[in-house]
């Protein structure tokens, strides 16, 4: 499959070096109030949705609809402004700033966030029970000052019978809030003092693509005419009266509704393949997503190759598991350690291409007569170190208090921050529109390859509890820090005034995240009136099951070695088709395909990719990149169309107070 050739667009622009351009407006002080002033609506936006009503769910997805909505809703009303007076309009830096901090706070607060979290801290003790013996076994071990276990609090939480803002629940709540807000805004400062250490290397050495900031900065950009475009209408036009039928269609049964998703199993190849050994295939939704196939002609045609391709791969190993009597090795095909190894692969190579970067970085924290030629960028690089070290000492103290190893926890952290690196690379160079890994963090992947017994009963209970924040990485905040950086440096703005504008969206996003969740579990009843599947008690109970199977666990697991070599092997398989990339430029199999192609969310999205690899394919086959260039407002119109439009209809369901249209998942 031929490579295609890089496209130059607006992305790859570079400021004049003889005359430095003045610093643009990005980081003000009302934008950075306007976005703290919406933070709040915005966490109860996607709790709502993501929760309460479990319908519309875009922290699952790379490119947060809700954000997008914010900000078409933000540039109308901006234009409106500009007509009445011109001056107290905002800067197109400013209103990127207000999405940057949007978006890093819809992260922390959603479904692999506070959403996940704040069930866990209460769960273990209201659903104690003498047959599951919870309360000698796990109990104990949860610190309190994390966990929250009064009785009365629990009750009314769980059955909807009391109110957040009552004196005894808001003192319950508050310090396991405070203490998990704590952390969460330390392991961001931390990926930031990480991010402006590798921003020059991706950015202005490697020169990485960025796709998934391309439709931010089109939308505010005054040079590209994005909504005087014809095709950009269009395609807006089109895929909002599409959801907007559907949604009519959800409300009117009678209408019959268009199959532009994964619906059930009529929508699921699997449920027409009664064959052995082909039934093994497992779940194979065909669902079309336009936004999907919109989204993913951003990307390079190898990754949406690899994406697609890598799916059917890892449903094939299922079929060859039945077929050879693999299937009988316990966890067969452990497509999780698979991924996990690949992730690890990826920032590894990644790491080790930029070392020449930290050597120099390295030597000049020791030397001062060399230049760092870091002025300008988010944090000092001697800050940055000194923060990175700061950081990590902050966090080693914290699990130490509640009673983890140091071992244990240079293992858990080493290996969250490895992943946290994987997807940043992923998306700053390729803009996947997924990457879940679910149940791969540290958490899981230690015992998994450690037997349980090797941890003390605080370290499971440690674990369990931070699944709150590593179930999966769909909503990660370090790829958005790094996608900030590079809006800065598109508009010319401050790198440090967004390095503390975005630290402080997580703080304040945590708050809100948990309040938002804590406020709908009280109304509604963490236990009784959330929809179905009643996601609150779902997550709550998932890691507390889980420790206790770890509890009762053989010393020696069959599946150990396995998972060990597992994970071996998706090491391996990475670095090996990254040295056959480097070798041959015709190599169409991309690492990070591998890597991502595993997860929940591209099960939904391996068809619109396929669809968006054959139309790009031929797009630059017989159009070449000027066909490509001239048909992508269409494109950016489709995701805009269909952000807006189910945006709208999730909005019109909690006003309602009814079931409305989702167009995602």
């Amino acid at each position: 499959m031929p490579r295609p050739h890089r496209i130059k667009t607006r992305l790859d622009s570079e400021p004049s070096p003889e005359t430095p351009p003045a610093p643009a407006r990005m980081v003000t002080a009302r934008a950075v109030l306007l976005a703290l002033a919406l933070l709040p609506l915005n966490a109860m936006w996607v709790v709502k949705m993501e929760v309460t009503r479990y319908a519309g769910h875009p922290t699952t997805i790379s490119l947060f609809f809700n954000v997008v909505f914010w900000l078409v809703l933000l540039l109308g009303v901006n234009a409106g402004v500009r007509r009445v007076a011109p001056k107290l309009a905002f800067a197109p830096g400013e209103l990127l700033t207000v999405y940057v901090m949007l978006a890093l706070a819809t992260a922390v607060a959603g479904h692999d966030g506070i959403e996940v979290l704040t069930p866990i801290l209460s769960h273990a003790f209201h659903f104690a029970r003498p047959e599951n013996a919870w309360a000698s076994n796990i109990l104990p071990h949860i610190p309190p000052w994390l966990s929250v276990s009064d009785p009365e609090v629990l009750k009314e939480f769980y059955n909807g019978t009391g109110s957040l803002y009552a004196p005894h629940n808001l003192q319950a709540w508050l310090t396991p809030v405070l203490c998990w807000t704590g952390l969460l805004t330390l392991l961001a400062f931390v990926m930031l003092c990480l991010n402006t250490l590798l921003r020059r290397q991706w950015t202005e050495n490697e020169r990485l693509a960025y796709p998934l900031v391309a439709l931010p900065l089109e939308m505010v950009s005054p040079k590209t005419d994005l909504f005087r475009n014809r095709l950009f209408w269009l395609g807006a036009g089109v895929a909002g009266a599409l959801q907007l039928y559907n949604g009519l269609a959800f409300l009117y049964p009678a209408l019959p509704s268009l199959p532009l998703k994964w619906t059930g199993a009529a929508m699921e190849l699997n449920a027409y393949i009664k064959t052995a050994p082909w039934n093994a295939i497992g779940w194979t939704p065909m669902a079309v997503y336009p936004f999907g196939v919109a989204l993913g002609m951003l990307l390079p045609l190898d990754l949406l190759f690899s994406a697609w391709f890598f799916a059917w791969v890892w449903r094939l190993e299922r079929v060859a598991g039945v077929a050879y009597s693999l299937a009988t090795m316990p966890g067969f095909p452990y497509v999780e350690a698979q991924s996990f190894g690949a992730y690890a692969g990826v920032a590894v190579f990644a790491l080790w291409t930029s070392r020449s970067h930290f050597v120099r970085i390295f030597d000049g924290l020791f030397d001062r007569r060399i230049d760092l030629d870091d002025a300008n960028e988010p944090l000092p690089y001697r800050w940055a170190v000194a923060g990175l070290v700061a950081g990590s000492l902050g966090i080693f103290f914290f699990c130490n208090a509640c009673g983890m190893r140091p071992g244990v926890i240079a293992a858990f952290f080493g290996i969250y921050f490895l992943i946290a690196v994987a997807i940043t690379r992923m998306r700053a160079e390729l803009g996947p529109p997924a990457h879940d890994l679910h149940r791969a963090g540290p958490d899981s992947i230690l015992p998994a390859v450690m037997p349980p017994r090797t941890y003390t009963s605080s370290e499971l209970a440690m674990f369990s509890l931070f699944y709150g924040f590593n179930r999966a990485y769909r909503g990660h905040p370090m790829p958005i820090q790094f996608e900030g950086f590079k809006i800065a440096e598109q508009v010319q703005g401050s790198y440090r005034g967004l390095f503390w504008a975005m630290l402080l969206a997580v703080f304040v996003g945590c708050l809100c995240g948990f309040w938002a969740n804590l406020d709908q579990g009280y109304r509604y009843g963490a236990a009784a009136r959330i929809a179905p599947p009643n996601v609150m008690r779902i997550f709550g109970g998932e890691p507390w099951t889980r420790m206790q199977s770890w509890l009762i666990a053989p010393p020696l697991s069959p599946e150990q070695p396995y998972t060990r070599a597992a994970v071996g092997f998706g090491f391996l398989m990475t670095l090996v088709f990254n040295m056959l990339r480097l070798r041959f430029s015709w190599f169409p199999l991309h690492p990070v395909g591998y890597a991502v192609s595993a997860s929940w969310s591209l099960g939904l999205l391996w068809m619109p990719l396929f669809v968006a690899w054959v139309l790009k394919l031929l797009l630059l086959r017989y159009g070449g990149l000027r066909a490509y260039r001239q048909a992508l407002p269409l494109f950016l119109g489709v995701i805009v169309g269909e952000c807006v439009m189910g945006g709208v209809w999730t909005l019109v369901g909690i006003w309602l107070d009814v079931p409305t249209y989702a167009f995602w998942p």
